[in-house]
């Protein structure tokens, strides 16, 4: 089944449900009734413990990565969390990508010490340095593609061939790509996560986060922790999702042709310093980004030229690129990751990356392209 076919209808079956629904029900109820004590165990018992709706999205989910299973959390941090708590004890140590979603890295850098667990951080395109930086207590190899914000590419299945010589578990933050242009386990990765919030919701009206993967062991033990610690998506926020997700492949293609387009008007622009996107050949990873991706999405940064000041003056004065956090909406957001996303990482640590001040990430909607670049060209007049 093809990956439209599969977003539309794996896990909404009509005779799989009382009432043949066409479209999966809501499952509001927090308990579930049995006939007899015989049967407390059996089935559906407690809504954190397992719900039609939540089972339902997650099915859908794990069809999407092609993985064995899937499941759902209220956040993307929250699935994040999960792993950490399931898979790794006091004194284990995270290898991770240098350039990550700055709310990773506070939950990195600012929580997880106070348990004793080791973080440390290097750039992963360097494949020769990752090695060198596994240590003895290394647990987890925590690898973005592509990166948040500057759209570095890391090579998942030689990251992948690593950690299993070395007996890790490699995670992959797939949010940027989606599951319609990357699949990380189908090149060894061990564990996907998502914030579904973005692409895979894509209306920018649910939070939420997923896990997919196939080892059952890891299952087990990130199953048994979604449900101990309760950090499940509700029945209502679940529906939301299957309902997103039915126009996943749709929006991938216009957010991904959009983001293309802009990305060559941006490159040409006498403004622009710099363009962070995948899907150009200027870009240092083209080609490893095109062997692992069926597509480069619709995420795209630039540095303008200037500072702090042409980056606020240009973002302040457009109209249909809305100025906010998040990512992977139907409509086109803009924001300063020194500012914004990415404010709670130190400066110095933030340049050392190439996180500078007048970089600007664009989530690319799917409005019409032309209307964009006019927005666009609105923001550079006002800098100028």
């Amino acid at each position: 089944m093809k990956f439209a076919t599969k977003s539309i209808h794996i896990g909404e079956v009509p005779f799989e449900n009382q009432h043949g629904d066409a479209i999966y029900p809501i499952h509001l109820s927090t308990t579930f009734a049995k006939t007899n004590l015989d049967d407390v165990e059996k089935g559906y018992v407690y809504s954190r413990s397992g719900n039609p709706t939540r089972d339902s999205l997650e099915n859908k989910l794990a069809s999407l990565e092609n993985a064995k299973y899937g499941l759902a959390f209220s956040s993307g941090l929250a699935a994040e969390t999960t792993i950490i708590l399931s898979l790794l004890n006091k004194g284990d140590h995270i290898l991770a990508f240098d350039d990550l979603y700055g709310g990773t890295k506070r939950l990195f850098t600012n929580v997880l010490k106070r348990f004793g667990i080791e973080v440390s951080y290097v750039d992963f395109r360097n494949i020769e340095l990752i090695e060198r930086s596994i240590k003895k207590n290394t647990k987890i190899i925590w690898i973005e593609t592509p990166t948040n914000p500057l759209l570095k590419i890391a090579d998942i299945k030689k990251i992948a061939d690593i950690s299993k010589t070395n007996n890790i578990i490699s995670v992959v933050d797939n949010t940027f790509a989606s599951p319609y242009f990357q699949n990380p386990l189908d090149l060894g990765a061990n564990i996907v996560v998502h914030s579904i919030t973005k692409y895979i919701n894509g209306h920018s009206d649910v939070i939420g986060g997923a896990l997919m993967l196939n080892d059952d062991n890891l299952y087990d033990k990130l199953k048994y922790h979604q449900n101990s610690v309760g950090s499940i998506l509700s029945p209502f926020n679940s529906w939301l999702v299957m309902r997103g997700i039915k126009t996943l492949a749709l929006r991938m293609e216009r957010h991904e042709k959009n983001a293309f387009t802009i990305s060559k008007y941006l490159e040409t622009h006498p403004s622009v310093l710099k363009v962070y996107y995948p899907g150009l050949k200027s870009h240092p990873q083209h080609e490893l980004a095109a062997k692992q991706m069926r597509g480069f999405g619709g995420m795209l940064s630039f540095e303008i030229k200037g500072g702090l000041d042409e980056a606020r003056k240009f973002v302040e004065n457009l109209s249909l690129f809305s100025l906010a956090e998040s990512l992977g909406g139907v409509e086109s957001l803009i924001e300063i990751p020194a500012l914004m996303t990415h404010s709670s990482i130190p400066k110095e640590e933030r340049i050392k990356t190439g996180i500078t001040d007048s970089l600007i990430r664009v989530s690319i909607g799917i409005e019409d392209v032309e209307d964009l670049i006019t927005d666009l060209e609105k923001g550079f007049k006002a800098v100028i």
